[in-house]
């Protein structure tokens, strides 16, 4: 890495912004990479994720990379693959599932790593909050925003490809939704596998 993107980063791991709201402490988890092609734009790190300090090292990274259709190599290694959560620390669980991302750290980080990032081919837009900030065109709902995928050079770049959360709490959801498994991931899979042949 560039040694203003090594520098970026320790800044970034040291951050304490939200030290007072989080409920297990500051642990940012991100990764990243100049050369990388494909960006995930997730949500904020689970409890599990927080304990060992890996993105996506959890059942919703599993169903990612298998919609992905990508090995774990490939989704670690952070030349190809950069993951930047909206929040990069747990931020504790609410009545219905974990709480929203803090949005200090979006404000603070987001722009200065995007700025990192001269080679991307894919953004890989995954939730509301993440949707909100890279499409803030697309509509409130994840659902009308995921479906608009399949019309995406109409809709907004095609560079970005809208996706629900894959945590298993979104199981109804995909079980309402089976034009999601018929139709965009297979887009999603040649997406990701045209991104990956470029970074060759």
């Amino acid at each position: 890495m560039t040694t203003s993107l090594v520098t970026l980063c320790a800044q970034v791991r040291a951050c304490t912004l939200c030290a007072a709201h989080l409920p297990l402490g500051p642990r940012p988890v991100l990764q990243i990479h100049e050369k990388a092609r494909i960006l995930i734009a997730g949500q904020a790190p689970g409890r599990k994720v927080h304990a060992s300090g890996i993105p996506f090292d959890d059942a919703s990274g599993d169903r990612l990379r298998a919609w992905m259709g990508i090995s774990k190599e490939d989704f670690y290694d952070e030349t190809k693959v950069a993951i930047l959560p909206m929040g990069f620390c747990y931020p504790g669980t609410g009545t219905s599932g974990d709480l929203p991302p803090r949005p200090e750290c979006a404000t603070t980080w987001r722009q200065p790593l995007l700025q990192q990032l001269p080679d991307l081919a894919l953004t890989l837009v995954i939730g509301q909050y993440a949707q909100a900030y890279h499409l803030p065109d697309a509509s409130t709902s994840v659902t009308r925003t995921v479906a608009q995928t399949l019309s995406h050079s109409q809709q907004h770049p095609a560079s970005m490809i809208a996706l629900p959360h894959p945590s298993p709490r979104n199981n109804l959801w995909l079980r309402k939704n089976p034009w999601f498994e018929t139709e965009v991931i297979p887009y999603l899979r040649r997406q990701v596998q045209k991104a990956l042949r470029a970074s060759c």
